[in-house]
């Protein structure tokens, strides 16, 4: 008899294993599909980490890690991590406060001594990390691009130098997300332990966490695997624009492979490198921010990829850097986490993770839809042009749900074919987004540089007027009239402060995500979720421009003349509204 009840019990071990075994393959080969698919979607170039309370499910690399040479990606290729380093910065200021170095509470000029001291008193630790300090961030000076990013400093003159602006706003009063608090905050790590940032990295995360393939990046190094970065516009890769490292710095100067990061997730799970106080302190809820709350380095949210009512809590943070894109998403409660690094300007990562996700917990998904623009360059190379754009009308009308359908999808097809010496094509594709699209600025601003580039400035002239007309805060058009000689009368539109008033409120996008208008004098303000605040100019008494970025805001009355919506044009989008306070 126990002989017996051995035997079955061996038996139905057996089975049990054998039904894990076959259900973790079904996983695999689910992942495996889904990230191909984006890959031949021209989605994602990289590598990818997926991760649950056992261990690595599933990690690989999709597509080159250097064009030139034709070298895939793979799981120890090196990839510049961007901002995805602030969890890094965080932590390290944290081991210091448990040891008793650093008061969240006390302000930079506590630990900065050459920090301006009108500045420095105000602004503390704790608003530092949260993004709520007030300093402006350097990246968004005018000549950052241009100049101080081909420049190599020192932490302690960049800070002097470009970390030092005039406040914002009154600290601890807003949230905006600022790349000058993580690097002031590396410069602190520098002065309070007498060694420079990359060692403190190396020696009290790096090195305990045998995170050997992780490192602070500069522009010197030679370092094996490290994947290129380039940019994408279509089908076309160019290499990014050089920017030294030495200025990223604590704010986003890290390379790492999804493996070192599976091991940093790990770790951030078990209290390895914190004790469990202060790993709370990290993923406290402190301002809200990008759908949800920031921590000190994190994202936290509340999201749902299990089927139950009960939602998980997933602790995530993006990093961008010239030509790298990365994400670490994890849930709290069941240690699943997803790693993407990319050696591209942006992929739709969030998308890609939350449908990882999903599949871990045997939800359906939503799978990639192949951009439009993909299959019109495929019937350009079989069959011209304009046989394309009637293929385009069809496909749009007969086959809308197996495409993604959108102007910008046209818009870089059309600077594909006439970087590509295809300018006829080129007009062709840029009038049929001016066909489909005829209320979007855009359209007619391409149009207008593909007929410069023909020659025929008159039609030049006449589409830049037209996308000026639309978007009044398009430079771009503003600037290419100015060239060809255009007078330009600027036009200014009043709206009644009675009207003016009516607009102000919060308007629900998405969950999470609203835009807040808000009104000083006679001037009209808005503030998205997470963003700075930017004044709106008036087109018409119902619809506005922003000059800082290409996007219009037009605001909808009900039948009681009530404002109710607002409707966002930007990127080709259309993103309706509703009126939530």
């Amino acid at each position: 008899m126990k002989t017996l009840f051995s035997k079955s019990l061996v038996f139905v071990s057996i089975y049990l294993l054998l039904s894990v075994t076959i259900f973790a393959q079904s996983k695999v080969k689910s992942i495996d599909e889904l990230m191909q698919r984006y890959y031949d979607y021209s989605q994602f170039n990289g590598t990818v980490l997926v991760a649950d309370s056992v261990g690595i499910v599933f990690s690989k690399g999709y597509g080159y890690a250097n064009l030139e040479w034709n070298i895939s990606n793979d799981v120890s290729t090196k990839f510049r991590i961007g901002s995805v380093t602030k969890q890094f910065t965080a932590v390290l200021i944290l081991q210091l406060v448990e040891a008793g170095k650093i008061d969240l509470n006390k302000t930079i000029s506590d630990y900065l001594p050459y920090y301006r001291e009108d500045n420095g008193k105000r602004a503390n630790i704790h608003q530092l990390l949260t993004h709520t300090s007030g300093i402006p961030s350097y990246t968004g000076l005018p000549n950052f691009a241009d100049e101080i990013s081909k420049t190599k400093s020192n932490p302690k003159d960049f800070v002097v130098k470009h970390c030092s602006g005039d406040f914002e706003f009154e600290p601890g009063s807003q949230f905006l997300y600022n790349n000058s608090g993580y690097f002031i905050l590396g410069a602190i790590i520098e002065e309070v332990t007498g060694k420079d940032y990359a060692t403190v990295l190396k020696e009290n995360i790096l090195v305990p966490l045998n995170m050997s393939n992780s490192g602070l990046d500069n522009s010197d190094l030679v370092l094996a695997n490290r994947a290129s970065g380039y940019l994408k516009i279509f089908k076309q890769f160019t290499n990014t624009p050089y920017v030294d490292m030495s200025l990223p710095f604590s704010a986003g100067s890290m390379y790492s492979t999804v493996d070192d990061l599976y091991k940093w997730d790990r770790a951030l799970r078990n209290n390895t490198i914190l004790s469990n106080e202060y790993t709370q302190k990290l993923f406290g809820k402190y301002e809200s921010a990008f759908g949800g709350y920031y921590g000190y380095g994190f994202v936290i949210s509340k999201e749902s990829f299990d089927g139950s009512t009960d939602s998980l809590t997933a602790i995530r943070h993006g990093g961008d850097i010239n030509g790298f894109s990365s994400l670490y998403y994890a849930t709290q409660g069941n240690g699943q986490a997803v790693i993407l690094l990319n050696n591209y300007n942006g992929f739709p990562r969030v998308n890609i993770a939350q449908n990882l996700l999903k599949i871990l917990n045997d939800q359906k998904i939503e799978y990639p839809k192949l951009g439009i623009s993909y299959k019109l360059h495929e019937l350009i190379l079989e069959d011209g042009i304009d046989a394309a754009v009637e293929a385009y009308k069809i496909l749009k009308k007969n086959e809308f749900e197996s495409f993604f359908f959108a102007e910008n999808e046209l818009n870089n097809l059309g600077y594909y074919l006439m970087n590509g010496g295809l300018l006829d094509d080129a007009l062709k594709m840029f009038q049929l987004n001016i066909d489909e699209y005829p209320e979007m600025f855009n359209t007619y601003d391409s149009m207008g540089e593909a007929l410069l580039k023909a020659g025929k400035s008159d039609l030049a002239i006449e589409n830049f007027r037209k996308s000026l007309e639309l978007n009044p805060g398009n430079d771009n058009a503003r600037t290419n009239l100015k060239k060809l000689g255009v007078v330009l009368e600027e036009k200014y539109i009043s709206v009644d402060d009675k009207l003016l008033a009516k607009y102000v409120g919060k308007y629900e996008l998405f969950p999470n995500f609203a835009i807040e208008v808000t009104l000083d004098g006679d001037r009209l303000f808005t503030q998205a979720t997470g963003q700075q605040k930017f004044e709106i100019f008036p087109k018409t008494e119902t619809e506005f421009y922003l000059k800082v970025v290409n996007a219009q805001i037009e605001f909808k009355q009900n039948p009681k003349g009530d404002v109710d919506e607002i409707i966002l044009y930007q990127g080709g989008q259309v993103i309706p509204g509703k009126r939530v306070e």
